[in-house]
């Protein structure tokens, strides 16, 4: 039997029994966005916003008092900054200011290099003066910056260096050609002015061209060799107009240049792919250099030289010649190590041009404390040597 039941109308409105899913639709962004205000069934109203609006929270969904229907109260507020701002800040050049203080930097190297460099020749000349032993000179400047140097290691105020016995045995030439131009340098000042020996000195790009392209084959370009007239013609004029010549002084200074030409191609080659900085490097080879000068000046000198040669300045000059002693030592040091730390900032070019000028302040200097009588003549071959070795930089870029 089939019947059939009729279903009673019921009181209840027809409600979902299943939640449903509502979802937010995405606003699109408008500049201009309008908002119905139903708080407090208060009547709706709308209003425009000039400026983009930030939510702050969303109520939950519930049905209004007086009316049944849904409805969702959105609380936001104007923001500023959720815009980028259309104001352009100008922001300083990082390039520019690092660059700028590089050059202060490299500035500062240039004037205490110099400054150190004259100070040292200044108590050079007068030790030598009083204390004609430039071999244990020699010694006792390297002696010094060997000593501050292991100071500064052991008390950790310098790094280290991490060296290997491969190491060593590259810098071996190096230390070799350095000792040789140091000994020779000091020879030539103890027998002729400070201002003559630098001029000789100034002759060094000359040795340097006709040592790579004789003895290592390498060619430049005809202006480096026409920069070579002026090197080798000032110096020769400076050389006949001497007053104070002394042969074993312009031979010290001559044997400087060709030694200070080798140091320097063998440091070009030691060095590369080096990984010990320059202050290190130079402490490195002063006290190679040590050990090699070390036996030599006590087998040239002696020591029964050097005790009368000893009691004999203090008797003239008193305890400052201990000071003096103490000083060219000490300068000679700072001096290097400042040159090899500027070289590690600096181009060879711009190493070569603060070169040629540290020769001019330390012969003008020279000339200045110790009165050296020097002539029109020789003043002007000295110009041209000079003047050569600036061209020969130039050349040279």
């Amino acid at each position: 039997m089939i019947s059939s039941v009729k279903h009673a109308p019921t009181s209840f409105p027809s409600i979902d029994l299943l939640p449903r899913r509502h979802t937010i639709p995405r606003q699109k962004f408008s500049p201009l966005p309008t908002i119905k205000n139903v708080h407090n069934g208060f009547k709706a109203q709308s209003f425009a916003s000039q400026k983009p609006l930030h939510v702050a929270s969303v109520e939950n969904f519930r049905i209004s008092k007086g009316a049944e229907k849904r409805v969702t109260e959105c609380k936001a507020y104007e923001a500023d900054r959720s815009r980028p701002l259309d104001i352009n800040i100008e922001f300083p050049d990082e390039e520019a200011r690092l660059e700028a203080a590089k050059r202060i930097k490299i500035g500062i190297y240039f004037a205490t290099w110099w400054a150190l460099n004259v100070v040292f020749n200044i108590y050079n000349k007068k030790v030598l003066n009083a204390f004609p032993f430039p071999w244990l000179t020699s010694t006792l400047s390297l002696a010094a910056g060997s000593l501050l140097m292991l100071i500064s290691w052991a008390t950790r105020v310098a790094d280290a260096p991490k060296t290997d016995f491969e190491f060593w045995k590259t810098l071996l030439p190096v230390a070799v050609a350095h000792t040789i131009g140091h000994v020779a340098a000091t020879v030539s000042m103890s027998k002729v002015a400070v201002s003559f020996t630098h001029i000789i000195k100034s002759g060094e790009p000359a040795f340097s061209v006709l040592v790579s392209r004789f003895l290592l084959g390498e060619a430049f370009p005809m202006p480096v060799y026409l920069s070579l007239l002026p090197i080798i013609g000032g110096c020769a004029l400076s050389v006949v107009t001497e007053l104070n010549f002394n042969m074993t002084g312009f031979m010290g200074a001559m044997i400087s240049n060709l030694a200070f030409v080798f140091r320097n191609i063998f440091s070009k080659k030691g060095m590369k792919g080096n990984s010990v900085s320059g202050m290190n490097y130079y402490a490195c080879l002063s006290i190679l250099s040590l050990l090699i000068l070390t036996p030599f000046a006590i087998a040239v000198e002696g020591p029964q030289l050097w005790a009368a040669g000893w009691q004999k300045a203090v008797a003239q000059i008193g305890p400052n010649f201990l000071w003096w002693v103490v000083a060219q030592s000490v300068f000679y040091h700072l001096y290097n190590q400042v040159s090899y730390m500027s070289l590690d900032q600096i181009s060879p070019l711009t190493f070569s041009v603060g070169n040629t000028m540290k020769r001019i302040s330390v012969i003008v200097s020279s000339i200045i404390i110790f009165h050296t009588p020097v002539q029109p003549v020789n003043a002007l071959g000295a110009a041209i040597a000079i003047l050569g070795t600036f061209l020969y930089s130039q050349a040279k870029q």
